[in-house]
């Protein structure tokens, strides 16, 4: 491990030579890719770094322990050299998961997609809820939001509601998301005051760039149609709406939110691609069944991952074992302890993966 860190140390400082070589910015694209390399390194090297610093307090402590006679100066040394011999195991193993293989899709744009599971109008109620949810953790993290397509109930939920989240590092806190969420209360359309168990499903998938999938347009078909529900003048007036169908898959996009019809089509095109990435990673985490078992969750759609219980404010993510009693604030976007609970578990369980292949 250690071999590797110091590869890389000075590889970081190769970059930053690189980098504060005159005229290096006019090759834009050479100098994107030192400054993309630099931060994924910093954290890294920062760290490698206080581990070295650390290990020469101890010796550092130990020398003078053999020729300090001085009592006082002798306990303070004592705890200094205590102090870094504790700290020693933590920084090993915070060097370890940063140098767990990053997933290259981490610091993408994620497509959402919530769907209304078992429960009908409860269910799409619910569904709209978690959309709000994910809204306000977006928010928090300031990112944007872009709503894509949406297909209202009755009593104000959604059957079906596509969006975008563009932000750094989307999809590396969103992915663990995907799966059936269940939500137990009195929905409002109850009158005898029984509880009732809903089901919303989630799919997060990656945005995909050009280079990512390749997308033959004489596969795509479009049709424009008049957009319906609230909007802005132009919006229900005109043929802005787009319908786009991938016909080798028989995927079906409609996106409405634009007035232009040129910008629905462009999200209709992003979210296809998402979505036959999406399959192209299905394939490939099919194909390594085993690391995908290590991971928190298979992602898989149908896998039930959290329950939500409004009697007593108990929320459950089943993956991890973990309830909080704080449901008011998760349902306002506070997902923190759940995304640092969930990432740390995969984190554990990589790390687990990699001690038992070294033994």
């Amino acid at each position: 491990m250690f071999d590797k860190l110091e590869d890389l140390e000075r590889r970081f400082e190769e970059i930053q030579n690189e980098i504060a070589e005159p005229g290096v910015t006019n090759d834009q694209s050479r100098f994107r890719k030192l400054m993309r390399e630099q931060s994924e390194l910093g954290a890294l090297v920062d760290k490698y770094r206080e581990y070295k610093k650390t290990k020469q307090v101890i010796d550092e402590s130990l020398e003078m322990l053999d020729v300090e006679n001085d009592e006082d100066m002798r306990e303070m040394l004592k705890e200094e050299l205590n102090e870094a011999k504790q700290r020693i195991p933590e920084i090993e193993n915070e060097l370890k998961i940063l140098l767990l293989p990053k997933d290259p899709n981490d610091e993408k744009n994620v497509v959402v997609e919530i769907r209304g599971g078992a429960g009908g109008d409860e269910a799409a109620l619910f569904a709209a809820e978690l959309y709000r949810m994910y809204s306000k953790y977006a928010d928090a993290q300031r990112w944007k939001i872009e709503l894509v397509s949406f297909n209202e109930s009755g009593i104000g939920g959604f059957k079906e509601v596509i969006f975008m989240v563009n932000g750094k590092g989307a999809y590396s806190k969103l992915k663990y998301e995907s799966g059936v969420h269940r939500v137990q209360r009195i929905p409002v359309t109850e009158s005898g005051g029984r509880i009732h168990t809903s089901t919303a499903t989630v799919a997060i998938m990656p945005e995909a760039e050009e280079v990512d999938v390749e997308l033959n347009m004489n596969d795509c078909k479009f049709d424009v149609f008049r957009a319906s529900g609230n909007g802005g003048q132009c919006v229900n007036t005109t043929d802005s709406a787009v319908r786009l169908t991938h016909i080798p898959t028989g995927i079906v996009i409609s996106c409405q939110d634009e007035k232009s019809q040129l910008k629905n089509r462009d999200k209709a095109l992003r979210v296809l691609r998402a979505k036959l990435y999406e399959l192209e990673l299905e394939k490939a985490h099919d194909a390594e069944a085993e690391a995908r078992r290590s991971q928190v969750g298979t992602g898989d759609r149908s896998e039930k991952i959290r329950t939500y219980n409004f009697p007593q404010s108990r929320c459950t993510d089943h993956r991890i074992k973990l309830t909080l009693y704080t449901l008011d604030d998760v349902m306002n976007g506070d997902l923190t302890q759940l995304v640092d609970s969930l990432t740390a578990a995969d984190q554990a369980a990589k790390l687990l993966k990699m001690s038992e292949a070294e033994a």
